[in-house]
């Protein structure tokens, strides 16, 4: 696994969680290698792959940030960015410090995620993952 502190910290993820909220569904998360984790996304009729990772363009330096790209069955292609600091994971949609994020708390055992999806315009969603199996 991935020597990155930061990245290797996103194993809590690692497995098969059951999404509840605002989008019902499953994701699974797994790691593709020691620079990538990987999640895929079946909530309700949407369905799509998300790669995490630090980027590192052609001949620079890894991303200070762990970003991700999502790519949906509707073509879209979505950037966000993850921080997990203790407990609390927060997905930032775009670039850190995002007015539209997730944030989260993982339960004592690991086997609950809580927290919200909040939109800049005071709009948002409760999404909460149970996991189902580990990875």
């Amino acid at each position: 696994m991935t020597s990155d502190p930061a990245l290797q910290a996103l194993d809590r993820l690692v497995g098969t969680w059951k999404i509840t909220g605002g989008h019902e569904g499953t994701v699974t998360y797994r790691w593709l290698n020691d620079f990538f984790l990987q999640q895929d996304v079946h909530l309700g009729d949407t369905h799509g792959i998300e790669i995490i990772g630090r980027e590192r363009t052609l001949m620079a330096e890894p991303s200070a940030d762990i970003k991700s790209r999502y790519y949906g069955d509707d073509g879209s292609t979505l950037d966000y960015t993850y921080e997990l600091a203790g407990d609390t994971l927060t997905i930032w949609a775009g670039d850190r410090g995002s007015p539209a994020y997730f944030k989260g708390v993982f339960s004592s055992d690991g086997r609950h995620l809580t927290g919200a999806w909040v939109y800049p315009d005071g709009g948002g969603y409760e999404s909460n993952a149970e996991r189902l199996e580990q990875g």
